[in-house]
């Protein structure tokens, strides 16, 4: 779709600039439905009417440099560009959540059904950043059922609300480059790293019952 054909000038400047910018991320929202949000405002103030076109969105060229779960606030990298190509932000992302010992959920965070609890009273820092040492480098990752992974088009974790059969995805191999336990004051811990890896991933495998708080 030509720039011509979604406004006067002021679109043509839209669609012309090319560039990085940062934007909240809310509590709620999929980083998808901000990020179409963010298409929709700068096409609006640029004189163009995108409601219920989706191929007016789709012809403004933006994308964000990682995924933060719908429950997940922060800052989304964003990259405006003119064509096809775009840089990769990714390992640029940093990434810090708190976790909570103790305590197993469906969707391995708060927002999901407790299926597990645990006294913790034995765990120490140190077993904790022991456990950490084995998530980083080269490793295989199976990412969790409640994901923005997709089957047929739709979200894995959309399909699992819906009480759908989901079959698990293949480990795949993921490079973290970084990875520390920032906080420890039990039952809650908190980590850092500087490459993105599902927390959610990690809390489920540390040998405990435990969940993004």
């Amino acid at each position: 779709m030509a720039t011509g054909e979604l406004g006067g000038r002021s679109a043509e400047k839209l669609f012309s600039l090319s560039g990085l910018f940062a934007v909240y991320k809310p509590k709620g929202p999929t980083s998808a439905a901000v990020l179409n949000l963010l298409k929709e405002r700068l096409l609006a103030e640029a004189g163009v009417q995108t409601k219920d076109n989706k191929r007016k969105r789709q012809a403004l060229k933006i994308g964000h440099g990682g995924t933060l779960d719908s429950a997940a606030t922060g800052v989304l990298g964003n990259e405006k560009y003119k064509y096809s190509h775009r840089t990769s932000m990714e390992d640029a992302s940093k990434y810090t959540a708190i976790g909570l010992l103790g305590r197993a959920t469906d969707t391995l965070d708060a927002t999901g059904k407790v299926t597990e609890e645990k006294p913790y009273d034995q765990v120490t820092k140190k077993d904790l950043e022991n456990v950490l040492q084995k998530f980083t480098g080269d490793i295989m990752q199976v990412p969790p059922l409640y994901s923005a992974l997709k089957k047929d088009g739709e979200r894995l974790s959309t399909l699992m609300k819906r009480g759908e059969a989901v079959e698990a995805k293949p480990a795949r191999p993921v490079r973290v480059y970084s990875l520390s336990l920032q906080q420890f004051q039990p039952p809650l811990f908190t980590l850092g790293k500087g490459q993105r890896l599902l927390h959610r991933v990690i809390c489920h495998c540390i040998c405990l019952p435990s969940c993004l708080a």
